[in-house]
């Protein structure tokens, strides 16, 4: 498993219409090979912004550098530029490969 996270400083005021490009995007991940899921974070708010994280969750590492050089990358990120006022900087990326799981159904750590 693989978890690609993108953190994002929004300007104050902005974060309504930051969630609002989000929520109404068509991000094309439904149809990538390999893509498990995707949740959108509101962390904390500072004086100069409020921070972000864009988190997805995938089969492996290999899955997501594949969607990076696809076609549905590229038409989900088509039009990022528009929205460069709601930003305080770029976006930050962390790549993360899985080391151990736990889930509910069992009280146990499982390497992953």
């Amino acid at each position: 498993m693989f978890i690609a996270m993108n953190r994002f400083k929004v300007r104050p005021g902005f974060e309504e219409e930051f969630e609002r490009v989000w929520r109404e995007r068509d991000s094309h991940l439904h149809q990538v090979p390999g893509f498990i899921e995707f949740h959108l974070l509101r962390g904390p708010a500072a004086d100069d912004y409020t921070l972000y994280a864009s988190h997805t969750v995938w089969a492996s590492r290999e899955a997501f550098e594949a969607w990076t050089h696809s076609e549905a990358f590229r038409a989900a990120h088509r039009n990022a530029g528009a929205n460069r006022h709601i930003y305080l900087e770029g976006p930050s990326f962390e790549g993360f490969d899985a080391v151990q799981r736990m889930g509910r159904e069992s009280a146990r750590t499982k390497p992953v």
